[in-house]
């Protein structure tokens, strides 16, 4: 493996795992940002981020469904006076505080989307600008 394969995969890993912005991966990787933004256009890191978001807020929802049902049955047999089940018992408070670090990491995530989002004119913008109506090409890396 090269050394710009291992650059450019430790840069998709902070960016798409991480939740990094694009001026830290650069400086973490210590690669020119042009660099890193031609890397998530070309290898798709913003679908791959999103996915991986997603995935993660599919579990939460899956581990949150469990708990509510165990909960319920839980519930049930108080309600009906039955003996409660220590297993599920010990589950269920084994769950809680698996649901509130989920929800936290998903709340982290969501404030770095927010915080990330472009306000005005993108840097991408800018030499688009400069290439298509300006003239001005930008060399390679």
């Amino acid at each position: 493996m090269t050394k710009q394969n291992v650059l450019m995969e430790n840069a998709e890993r902070l960016y798409v795992l991480e939740q990094m912005s694009i001026n830290t991966v650069a400086e973490k990787v210590g690669v020119n940002e042009r660099t890193i933004r031609r890397w998530k256009t070309d290898n798709k890191w913003d679908f791959k981020r999103k996915q991986y978001i997603k995935t993660k807020s599919m579990c939460h929802e899956e581990l949150y469904n469990l708990a509510r049902k165990l909960m319920a049955s839980i519930e049930f047999d108080l309600d009906n006076g039955e003996k409660i089940d220590q297993s599920r018992l010990y589950a269920f408070t084994k769950m809680l505080p698996l649901i509130t670090k989920i929800k936290n990491y998903e709340d982290t995530v969501s404030q770095k989307e927010k915080e990330s989002e472009s306000k005005g004119i993108t840097p991408d913008f800018v030499q688009l600008i400069e290439e298509e109506i300006l003239g001005i090409r930008h060399r390679e890396e």
